[in-house]
């Protein structure tokens, strides 16, 4: 016997999340013939900026959809729909329970080629989302420590190929000004993991900005400064698909002989979940 759905109010999903990058929506309030599950990369205008997924009804107005880990999904944010074949009328999808359990702590293999990482999560507006990111190699923030006007970083690298070497350097880049590059030595290590310690004084000379946001990305000792691709320094391997609002690291002034101001330094994560460095000059 076929079901037919005859709620009224939006779909749910209760989502699951695995360690290789799959997830699984569980639709609660569509489990009509030829439903699909929808995502749609925010900002996209491509064809490879929607991806369906049939839904298969398992039975008491429910129907799955699976996101395998193989299939490649592009970084960015994915809202999630139900929509019935090719039919344009979609349906935004309410989140319901998200087992994220098998992301904290997420060691991928150092050798693969790419690190693929898909967080299901709510949106502000009360929708489901999928965050996805995409990166080859990848370059893993861990533990960040602090001394008297600078911090020191451990991480470790993803990814077969990096590109950097036998050497690395870190750059901060300030954001805006390709040619204003700021170098410290890190120490990488055989095993995947590197430290580097960033002082923030260098940072801070030079410019009057009030503002100056330095982005931190590891490169090849032999490149010319800011002209590397690199490797953008995040943090992606655990259940937070925002960042920004959830990690705070402790401001501290920025003092030396190259600072005329009162500044203020201290490292956050953008909305992407990359690192980077604030600076605050006062007036």
């Amino acid at each position: 016997m076929t079901s037919t759905s005859t709620r009224t109010e939006p779909p749910r999903a209760d989502c699951i999340a695995d360690s290789a990058g799959g997830v699984t929506f569980d639709i609660v309030g569509d489990a009509s013939p030829g439903a699909v599950l929808v995502l749609r990369r925010r900002g996209g205008k491509t064809a490879a900026d929607v991806m369906r997924l049939p839904l298969t009804p398992t039975g008491h107005d429910r129907s799955r959809a699976v996101l395998p880990s193989t299939v490649e999904l592009a970084e960015g944010r994915w809202d999630a729909f139900t929509a019935h074949g090719d039919e344009t009328g979609e349906q935004r999808i309410e989140p319901g329970i998200r087992d994220l359990r098998s992301l904290v702590d997420r060691a991928p293999d150092p050798g693969r080629a790419q690190v693929a990482v898909r967080i299901p999560y709510p949106t502000a507006d009360g929708k489901l989302a999928v965050r996805s990111w995409l990166r080859a190699p990848h370059a893993e923030a861990g533990t960040i420590t602090f001394a008297q006007g600078a911090m020191t970083l451990e991480g470790r690298l993803y990814g077969a190929g990096t590109g950097l070497g036998g050497g690395a350097v870190l750059e901060a880049r300030l954001r805006g000004a390709k040619k204003d590059v700021h170098r410290v030595p890190v120490t990488l290590r055989e095993d995947g993991t590197f430290t580097f310690t960033l002082e923030y004084e260098p940072l801070a000379e030079g410019r009057g900005d009030e503002q100056r946001l330095w982005d931190l990305w590891l490169c090849p000792a032999e490149a010319e400064p800011g002209q590397a691709a690199g490797i953008r320094v995040g943090r992606i391997l655990d259940d937070v698909w925002d960042k920004k609002g959830v990690f705070r690291y402790p401001v501290r002034p920025v003092e030396g002989p190259r600072v005329t101001r009162p500044t203020t330094a201290y490292p956050y994560f953008t909305v992407d979940n990359d690192l980077s460095v604030r600076l605050d000059t006062l007036k």
